[in-house]
């Protein structure tokens, strides 16, 4: 079982067929970064038109059990996602509103401070708001996942406190692997596995020590070195593959609607253009790398299958579960 824990792609018909070729069981897609309700759902309805018209490769994913259904189909499931919490607007109603709709996770922030949270990019963290600790509740009551990638250290802190189910940070890596300010403390990983969370581990570039340059050997080692701080249990993979776009995504998803001027982001050349990936992880069939450079890392067949995909299994299992009344 292969699980990616977030991708943002141009999706089509051939995407889905490499997913498939890749043997990928399921991936967590994002449907909204700034966009409002109105325009999320506009997102959402031509999902169900994707899954209607491609439905010998793909199909939503609710809940556990279809977990496995992709997996006996042979299938991609496919679980919709929020990076920002912008689709809710102010309403904490809109969290079931838009559960009803097929969301099953979403980011209480997206890099600024929001009415939940506050971003990684902000000088100051407030920690999760009155209104952040309302929806952590709604979302722990329905089932729906909570992920704090984007989020600052205080806010994500206490987004575990808070939350009484375990959280998901879906892409992400240890600030000790690269400094980026989207990556986290040894504190909040330590916090986030005591907790039972868990941690999807990104091969996005400004993620990556030397970027493009990042060999297999070093990320793989990296994923060693977490299975021996936090558990096994406690490790996954969200790649934040972008496939298919662009610079003018690129710029919505760094700017939005809420700066005039050209945010760079995690980017400090300010060049108008997507990064590059490192050429072993340059699309789907870098799953497959993955996997062998953990085996030439001494890693066992059953620690490579959780991190691969059985601990989001068991992860998403438990979490889409709503709670007990």
């Amino acid at each position: 079982m292969i699980i990616d824990g977030l991708q943002y792609n141009n999706w089509n018909r051939a995407l889905f067929e490499q997913a498939r070729a890749e043997n990928l069981t399921a991936i967590h897609v994002t449907v909204s970064y700034w966009e409002n309700a109105e325009e999320t759902e506009a997102n959402i309805r031509q999902w169900n038109r994707w899954f209607d018209e491609h439905d010998d490769l793909i199909l939503p994913v609710l809940n556990g059990a279809d977990l496995e259904r992709a997996a006996s189909s042979q299938r991609t499931g496919i679980i919709l996602g929020f990076q920002n919490c912008s689709p809710i607007e102010d309403d904490y109603r809109g969290v079931e509103r838009m559960h009803s709709l097929g969301a099953r996770i979403m980011q209480l922030s997206y890099n600024n401070q929001s009415l939940l949270a506050t971003g990684c990019y902000e000088e100051h963290d407030g920690g999760v708001t009155r209104f952040g600790r309302e929806v952590i509740r709604e979302m722990n009551r329905l089932g729906m996942i909570i992920d704090m990638s984007h989020s600052a250290e205080e806010s994500t802190l206490q987004a575990i406190k808070y939350s009484n189910r375990p959280i998901v940070i879906s892409h992400a890596n240890p600030s000790s692997f690269h400094s980026a300010l989207r990556n986290k403390s040894d504190r909040v990983l330590d916090a986030l596995a005591a907790e039972g969370g868990l941690l999807g581990c990104s091969l996005y570039p400004f993620h990556l020590p030397g970027g493009a340059d990042c060999s297999r050997a070093l990320f793989c080692q990296m994923l060693c070195r977490l299975v021996d701080r936090l558990g096994i249990e406690h490790v996954g993979l969200g790649s934040d593959l972008c496939l298919g776009w662009g610079y003018d995504k690129l710029a919505w998803m760094r700017n939005g609607r809420w700066a005039k001027t050209t945010d760079h982001g995690e980017d400090d050349s300010g060049t108008p253009a997507w990064p590059d990936q490192p050429p072993w992880f340059s699309g789907l069939a870098g799953f497959r790398e993955i996997d062998e450079g953990l085996v030439q890392e001494g890693m066992s067949r059953g620690e490579i299958d959780r991190i691969m995909g059985l601990n989001w299994q068991a992860f998403l299992d438990e979490g889409l579960a709503p709670e007990a009344a």
